[in-house]
């Protein structure tokens, strides 16, 4: 007997579960669709396209949206013969500068053996590489610039890409720039130059609602698993926990695709409303693993000092109880540290990404207001964490407390 064989009672195609599956048509965004088509149609007409802005949570169709629309409009530009559309897409996600934008931009540009080096070069030189290779494009070049809020107030290739044509630096090439973003904030703070030229037509993706995202998933669903292979109110109950969290797709998605592993791994032969339940559980852990592993420095022994406290004593705990903590385990770490004021930043933090709980606390006129912390989660999940930082002194206790987990 095999060892492996192809599921028969789950998944049917996995792959449309994935997050980097392209849906064949769109659901739930007629009216996103509706001004998006509206802002490309210049392209089609061989005019100078227009800027567009996309902004909205993560998980709620920016980039499927503008993947989908992007197909159709190479398919039906193919046939204008005055339209040579291009178009190219750029994750900002680990940029932080216009100028690492600028570098990055033109590699996509460039074949493999010519790339140029992320660093050394003047910014000034970066952007007129940038013009030579656009122009070398020629007709109407698209850039899609995916999460841009990740280059911060560092805006300005936001700015030069758009006026390329119009100050003289590109003469064969009509480009357009389409920047997407899930922080709400970052439109805001872009200076108003940029914001008058980039945000030329703004969209704006609002969550999904429960009967939306139950719509996804009976679509996907259709392809993706096998006929009954859920429990009846399966697809309803992933749709709307995703609902009354983020209205994210990807959120529901991933709760049935969890949910089926899990399933599957039990060689049930439906998924369950108690898999779901579970999936949700290892999810929500795995994200919190996740956001301890992506604090800064401080932000880990911050972490650290609270798990030092909870081991000796429980809970909760105040800052002016942390604080000390802190301070010894980032000396004995060799780091210098941050005054308590900024400390209590990092603390806020964790509370934000549900690490720590911290409720408010009034003393009256004696002891005034003060925050209280504790764990929201359990302190062998945040042990198994913190094991893996390197460079920092654990203390005694946590120690212990990893080593009795081995």
């Amino acid at each position: 007997m095999p060892t492996f064989t192809r599921d028969t009672h789950i998944f049917r195609d996995e792959d449309m579960l994935r997050d980097d599956y392209q849906p064949e048509s769109i659901m739930a965004r007629e009216s996103e669709l509706s001004a998006y088509k509206t802002a490309l149609q210049p392209v089609i007409n061989g005019a100078q396209p227009r800027n567009v802005f996309l902004y909205g949570k993560t998980g709620v169709g920016k980039t499927a949206v503008s993947r989908y629309l992007l197909e159709q409009l190479q398919q039906d530009s193919a046939q204008y013969d005055d339209v040579s559309l291009s178009v190219f897409w750029l994750n900002c996600t680990n940029l932080s500068s216009s100028y690492q934008v600028a570098v990055n931009l033109v590699n996509t540009l460039r074949p493999a053996e010519d790339q140029i080096s992320t660093t050394g070069y003047p910014q000034q030189r970066v952007f007129d590489l940038l013009y030579e290779e656009l122009d070398a494009v020629g007709g109407t070049v698209l850039i899609v610039l995916d999460e841009i809020d990740h280059i911060g107030t560092d805006d300005e290739i936001l700015y030069e890409i758009p006026r390329a044509r119009s100050n003289g630096y590109l003469t064969a090439t009509k480009p357009g720039v389409i920047g997407i973003s899930n922080d709400f904030g970052f439109r805001d703070n872009l200076s108003p130059k940029v914001k008058d030229t980039l945000c030329e037509e703004e969209i704006h993706f609002s969550p999904y609602n429960a009967p939306e995202l139950e719509a996804i998933l009976d679509r996907r669903a259709e392809g993706a698993l096998f006929d009954d292979a859920t429990e009846s109110g399966v697809l309803a109950l992933c749709a709307a926990m995703a609902a009354q969290d983020t209205g994210s797709a990807r959120q529901a998605l991933d709760l049935l695709y969890q949910a089926g592993e899990l399933a599957r791994a039990a060689s049930h032969d439906k998924i369950t409303k108690d898999d779901v339940h579970e999936a949700r559980n290892k999810l929500e852990r795995s994200q919190i693993e996740h956001g301890m592993r992506e604090l800064t420095r401080h932000g880990h022994l911050s972490l650290l000092a609270v798990l030092q406290l909870a081991l000796e004593s429980g809970g909760p705990f105040r800052v002016r109880d942390i604080y000390p903590q802190y301070c010894t385990i980032s000396e004995q770490s060799d780091i210098d540290p941050l005054v308590r004021r900024r400390m209590h930043d990092h603390l806020a933090d964790l509370a934000m990404l549900g690490i720590l709980d911290r409720r408010s606390r009034n003393e009256g006129r004696s002891g005034g207001q003060y925050y209280e912390y504790e764990f929201a989660v359990g302190l062998d999940l945040v042990a198994n964490v913190v094991s893996d930082f390197e460079g920092l002194t654990l203390p005694r206790r946590v120690v212990e407390l990893i080593q009795s987990m081995e």
